[in-house]
């Protein structure tokens, strides 16, 4: 069998078969380029993987000089991408683009925002990151209630007190989500709790918990379960209140909510690029790959050859063999854990844990508007929307493509939808959206979304509607009568802290991995958990390699500082079996 394999090398690679368009642009700043063309022994590095993750790692080693291919089977950019929606040029205009869901930057992301300003752009001074733009307010839509209109950005008062910071937190929520008062101040606590307490009782107790079990939302008024215990988790991940972990939902309220001022923050609290993703930073990102000597390849990558304490080769789908010295497997959990075989598994024993990790559905729709919406300028969470939607207008935003510059030339306006929720029965036809048509699906969130916006105002109107366009990862299985995707998320569930692997161990000296279900910092499973794992995964390779080249850095989430003394004193009292200092009732 293996004789019949043909062998892959950096020399012998297949050139242009993944494409990617060049933009020109200024030169990157404070780069490091590449010592040679030519990989000297023990620096070919092949990356498994062309997503964020991927193309981050590749990003890293190719500015340090080593060797660099990526192996992609599908498209450079992986969930990050823009998709063409075919057939809808018209007149020399280009293609409409659709997406697998909108793409949301949050101002405390550090990781991504420090590649995007090393990635060039024509007419801008850093570059990609100059594409990032603030979205200045969010829209919380309740059906047949009262909408909820929050202003973004630096809303609360400072605070030097742990009483200030309940009483601070507690009135902005109570007064913007017209919440009860003791729900509101209930909650500053809750999140009180979390920020005091020490790493090991986030990743002892806090992993273990639900959300929703953290929060007493079954205590508590509609509003608290609605907007503090069911949104906030769908908001930030595919995922129920009820298996959502406390520690990963946690982290994300102390830096949404308990950093009020934006302390090290990279911007403002919601960013979203000023085009489509791919013309935005997909396509700069990856030409500029290239000039640093990063070559890409379509393979099916489907298996790992291992010869001792050392990965020898990665095996294509078609028996192609791929060398390298380094291997970073970028691909997303639910195809790197098919890797694992027994022999892997007898050196690194706790990768066994991936196959527990729990993956679901978090896709997007894009509906093509005739006039532009007056929705928010922002995005929108309907709150009691049967498949936990949230959206984005991006005519609004959009600066750098006018709608009016794609497709027929009579979009003028894309609301850009992600649907959370594929297992709930919709409003229309009664089945959940794993179970419908893609014409059904598309029906039944224009639906939801009338529900929730046309109960005071005419803000979506049927005759707005050009168009539709769901990602290309679902795929509808006319036998079985269902879909199927090709691109699910990971959750992180109470207890899944356990399960989540280290990027390397000495075991296996040359395989490091990359992806957001690693363990990282912002323990989420986002773009940035994808680019911090895999800076991670190639300062790992660096130190095996014994390289002198700087390290990638990792930047830690903010902690309020006036909150570390308590946070010291919890890690006495949970040693001690107490609990946390503010986990009373109040």
């Amino acid at each position: 069998m293996a004789g019949q394999r043909r062998s892959v090398t950096r020399r012998t690679v297949l050139r242009g078969a993944v494409a990617a368009g060049a933009v020109a642009g200024a030169a990157t700043t404070g780069a490091l380029r590449p010592t040679s063309a030519v990989a000297a022994p023990g620096r070919r590095v092949a990356v498994l993987g062309g997503g964020v993750a991927g193309l981050t790692a590749a990003h890293e080693l190719a500015e340090r000089g080593l060797a660099v291919t990526v192996y992609e089977r599908r498209a450079l950019g992986g969930q990050a991408r823009s998709i063409r929606v075919p057939g809808s040029a018209r007149d020399g205009r280009p293609e409409l683009w659709g997406e697998h869901g909108f793409r949301f930057f949050p101002g405390f992301y550090r990781h991504l925002p420090d590649t995007m300003r090393r990635i060039p752009f024509a007419g801008n001074v850093n570059g990609v990151w100059d594409n990032l733009v603030a979205a200045p307010e969010a829209r919380f839509s309740r059906r047949d209630a009262d909408d909820v209109i929050l202003p973004l950005g630096k809303a609360f008062t400072t605070w030097a007190t742990p009483d200030q910071f309940r009483e601070t937190v507690g009135s902005a929520i109570s007064t913007s989500a017209k919440m009860p008062t003791a729900d509101a101040l209930f909650f500053a606590n809750r999140l009180l709790v979390f920020n005091s307490s020490c790493d090991a009782r986030r990743g002892g107790q806090w992993d273990d918990i639900s959300w929703k079990e953290y929060v007493g939302a079954g205590q508590r008024s509609k509003e608290f379960r609605m907007l503090l215990s069911r949104t906030l988790t769908t908001l930030l991940v595919a995922a129920k209140d009820d298996l959502a972990s406390t520690r990963t939902i946690g982290n994300m309220g102390e830096q949404f909510l308990g950093n009020p001022l934006e302390i090290a923050n990279d911007g403002p609290l919601d960013r979203l690029l000023n085009g489509a993703t791919t013309e935005s930073w997909i396509d700069p990102w990856t030409a500029l790959l290239r000039e640093l000597g990063v070559e890409f390849v379509r393979a099916d990558v489907r298996g790992l050859e291992l010869d001792g304490g050392r990965i020898s080769a990665a095996r294509t789908a078609d028996g192609t063999l791929i060398e390298a010295d380094h291997f970073v497997a970028a691909m997303p959990v639910e195809v790197a854990r098919t890797l694992w075989t027994p022999e892997i598994l007898a050196l690194r024993p706790e990768l066994a844990g991936m196959s527990q990790l729990v993956v679901d559905w978090m896709t997007g729709i894009q509906f093509f508007l005739k006039n532009p919406t007056n929705i928010v300028r922002g995005h929108a969470a309907y709150v009691d929307s049967p498949w936990s939607l949230t959206s984005i207008a991006q005519n609004q935003f959009w600066n750098r493509t006018p709608m009016s510059d794609l497709g027929d030339g009579t979009v003028r306006d894309r609301l850009s939808v992600d649907i959370s929720d594929w297992n709930t029965p919709g409003i229309l036809y009664g089945k959940p959206a794993k179970e419908c048509t893609h014409d059904e699906i598309a029906r039944e969130v224009w639906a939801q979304l009338q529900a929730h916006l046309n109960d005071r105002e005419d803000l979506l109107r049927d005759d707005d509607l050009h168009s539709w366009f769901l990602d290309t990862g679902i795929t509808w299985d006319a036998a079985n009568r269902r879909n199927v995707n090709a691109d699910p998320l990971l959750i992180n569930t109470a207890g899944s802290w356990a399960l989540r692997p280290e990027s390397h161990r000495p075991a296996i000296e040359n395989l490091f991995l990359a992806g957001d279900y690693v363990r990282t910092g912002v323990d989420l499973a986002t773009m940035e958990g994808a680019s911090e794992s895999a800076r991670t995964a190639v300062n790992r390779l660096l130190d095996v390699a014994g390289s002198d080249a700087p390290r990638c850095k990792v930047f830690s989430l903010y902690r309020a500082a006036e909150l570390e003394p308590f946070r010291q004193l919890d890690a006495a009292r949970y040693a001690a079996g107490q609990p946390n200092f503010f986990d009373t009732p109040i």
